[in-house]
Parts: C-alpha cells; sequence; structure tokens
C-alpha cells in the first residue's frame, strides 16, 4: 500500500512538473510574440485584449497532431457534404440573396450558386461558424514547433485585423486551426481579399453575410476563376482507358480526351476543342470519374483537396437546380491505416517503388498499385482495391486483412 502510494504521488509530481512547464513555454512563447507584434506596430492595448488573455488549449493541440485510423473514402466524404439539407437551404439562400449575387458575378465572374457552395460546406450558411476563440487556436498553434512560422504570421495578422478593424475580439470563435467567419478565411486571407460588401464602412466576416459572399468573390477572382466556364463534369471512361492519363496534373485538351473515347456521363461526345481538362478517379474505375477544368483547380487553392473541389462543383450544381451523380458510388469500406502500411510494405517487398511506409496512400504509392495492377491483370486505376490487397498477401505468402 506504501508503494502504491509513493507511486501515486510521484506520478502526480511529475505531472503537475509537466503541466508547470508546458505553462511557462507557453507564457515565454507569447512574451516573445507580444514583442514580435510591437515591433511590428500592434500597440499594447491590442495586446492587451488578445495575448494578454490568451489561453493554450490541448483540444486545439490534439486535432493539429490528430491522424485519423481511417483512411475516408470519396463516398463518405461527398455524402455527408452533399446533402439534401445543403442543397435545399443552399437553393433558399441563393433566392434570398439572388440580386446582390447577381451583383457579385457581374463584378467579379463567380456564378452565385458557387457562392452558395463554399457558404454551405464552410459553416453550414453561418450556421456553425466554431467554438474555439481564434485568439486561443492560433496562439496555442504559433507556439507549437510543429508549424510555429505558419501559425505565427496568421497570429501576427489577425491581431493587425483586429487593431485595424477594432473587431470583438470576445466574439471572434472559429475553427481550431484559427479559420473564420462565414467563409472560414484564415487571417492572412482575410486582410487580402476581404472586402466591405454591405457598404457600411467596415469589413466583417463574422457577421455581415454580404462582407463574407462578396469577399468569397474577391478571392475567387483573384485566385484566376475562369467565368463563363463550370467547374468539370462527370463523365464516362472506355474500357480500355489508361488510368496512368488519369492525374490532375495531365492537363489534356478536351479534343483530346474525346478521341480517347471519354464521353460525357450521358454519353455524349464531348466538345472537339483545345480548352484543357484533367481526368479525376476519387473512388476507383467503378465509382464516379470526373473531367476537371481550370476553375476546380481554383477552388483547390481555397481547400487542397479534389473530394472538396467535386463537392463544392456538384453543390453548386444541385443548388442550381441540376442533377447529382449518376454513377453510384462502390462497396467499399474505409481503409485502416495499419491495413494500408501492410499493403505498402507488402508492394516494398515486392519492388515495387515506396518511398516510405506511412499509411497514406498518395500519388506514390497509387503509382505503385497502378504498375502492380498492370502486372497482375488488374485493371490499372492506382486504387486500393480489396482485390489489391489480397493479391499482394497472397504474393507474400501471408493471410489477406480482413
Amino acid at each position: 500500500m506504501k508503494f502504491s502510494h509513493s507511486v501515486l504521488a510521484l506520478v502526480t509530481t511529475l505531472s503537475m512538473s509537466f503541466v508547470s512547464h508546458a505553462q511557462t513555454d507557453f507564457s515565454q512563447c507569447i512574451a516573445s510574440l507580444s514583442q514580435q507584434a510591437l515591433n511590428q506596430g500592434i500597440t499594447q492595448n491590442t495586446l492587451d485584449i488578445t495575448l494578454k488573455t490568451a489561453q493554450q488549449r490541448a483540444q486545439v493541440v490534439k486535432l493539429d497532431r490528430n491522424q485519423p485510423e481511417f483512411l475516408a473514402t470519396f463516398a463518405d466524404y461527398y455524402s455527408k457534404r452533399v446533402n439534401d439539407w445543403r442543397i435545399s437551404t443552399g437553393q433558399k439562400k441563393f433566392a434570398e440573396h439572388k440580386a446582390f449575387l447577381r451583383t457579385l458575378t457581374d463584378k467579379y465572374g463567380v456564378p452565385g450558386q458557387y457562392l452558395m457552395s463554399f457558404w454551405g460546406l464552410e459553416t453550414n450558411f453561418g450556421n456553425y461558424k466554431g467554438k474555439i476563440p481564434t485568439i486561443d487556436a492560433l496562439a496555442t498553434l504559433a507556439c507549437e514547433p510543429r508549424r510555429k512560422t505558419f501559425f505565427s504570421k496568421e497570429l501576427l495578422t489577425v491581431l493587425d485585423i483586429i487593431q485595424t478593424q477594432s473587431l470583438d475580439v470576445a466574439t471572434m470563435k472559429g475553427s481550431w486551426a484559427g479559420a473564420m467567419g462565414h467563409t472560414q478565411f484564415m487571417p492572412t486571407t482575410y486582410a487580402q481579399y476581404a472586402i466591405d460588401g454591405d457598404g457600411d464602412g467596415s469589413i466583417d466576416l463574422f457577421n455581415s453575410e454580404q462582407d463574407a459572399l462578396a469577399s468569397a468573390a474577391n478571392f475567387l477572382h483573384q485566385l484566376g476563376w475562369e467565368p463563363g466556364f463550370r467547374w468539370g463534369r462527370e463523365i464516362t471512361l472506355p474500357a480500355n482507358f489508361d488510368y496512368a492519363l488519369a492525374d490532375r496534373k495531365i492537363k489534356k485538351p478536351l479534343s483530346f480526351w474525346r478521341t480517347q473515347g471519354v464521353t460525357t456521363i450521358y454519353g455524349h461526345a464531348l466538345p472537339d476543342i483545345d480548352y484543357l481538362a484533367s481526368v479525376v478517379v476519387p473512388s476507383g474505375y467503378n465509382g464516379p470519374i470526373f473531367l476537371a477544368y481550370q476553375n476546380f483547380n481554383i477552388i483547390m487553392r481555397w481547400n487542397n483537396s479534389q473530394s472538396y473541389a467535386i463537392a463544392v462543383g456538384k453543390l453548386a450544381e444541385q443548388i442550381n437546380d441540376a442533377p447529382g451523380l449518376v454513377t453510384p458510388f462502390p462497396d467499399s469500406q474505409p481503409i485502416l491505416r495499419e491495413q494500408a502500411k501492410t499493403l505498402q510494405r507488402h508492394l516494398q517487398q515486392l519492388g515495387y517503388a515506396i518511398s516510405g511506409i506511412d499509411g497514406i496512400i498518395g500519388s506514390g504509392t497509387r503509382a505503385a498499385i497502378r504498375e502492380f495492377q498492370l502486372d497482375n491483370d488488374m485493371i490499372a486505376d492506382g486504387f486500393a482495391h480489396p482485390e489489391v490487397f489480397k493479391k499482394a498477401a497472397i504474393l507474400m505468402g501471408s493471410e489477406p486483412n480482413k
């Protein structure tokens, strides 16, 4: 019993020591950031209402470092985001802001349904902007070594925004990463692209829907949005399609894809023009497949995710009364990271180029899978289908993962 009490006392002491050390490190970091802010023209009064009361939040660190156990499928991602509620609510908001959205389209070239789509995906049309105090989130991450430089810049930028635009710090709440307002702009995006949309002489992406929508239109315009063009479209590939061409970095004219036998999802021939597009296969040969145009790439500069870009495009279309996906999703389950690591290890041992065993099926692993599929008479789309796991395990003389 005495031993147990001693161990408990030791653990308690070490725990308190760790917390105290972490608090000391955070305080020292805040002091350093405060000095940097002063050197860049931030006033002591602004620091008093921001960094002076900033709190380190363990939840933010956990979310930043979180690596999910499963690799989510495109089907799961898409189905959770492009749903009946977002479509119907987007249509109501589209009608509500119709006149204002028309002025934005005339000025920036971005159709209103896309602005509704971004708004819906980012914050459920303003219904959920996040609950974490923005200063706490950014201060916590600026004092973490993993991305210290990036978040220090974001923190110093938001201090300048607060100082110049007199935002209410107490009500500034957003994502764990410090994204803010209706459209979840990071501070540097806010500083560079946010504009006064409602004409009241101030910019407030937290409370003004018109400021947020105008800022989104301005942001997309500045990124290079191509007026008059869509984001992409769902397509059908021929049975003999070379999936090595299915890469967002490979841009070919529509006339080229036409000669390859690519058609619209309804079987119509593609236009015989030189407009560039890429084939995107987010869930394998047996799922929905898309042509991605230049505006698809612009969407990815807002959020660097192919799944996000497709969701934006398809939600926008359905808000504008166009049909949804035609091709059903394949019947597949999320992949455990440990399963992905095992596959990478098997492929590496079989002689395929795998740079690291990290459980992430990125472009390098997909290229190795494609080579493996070619060597084993499979459709070489580069996706980790169940038959890929099974065949690799058999060749390695082990039991396939269940």
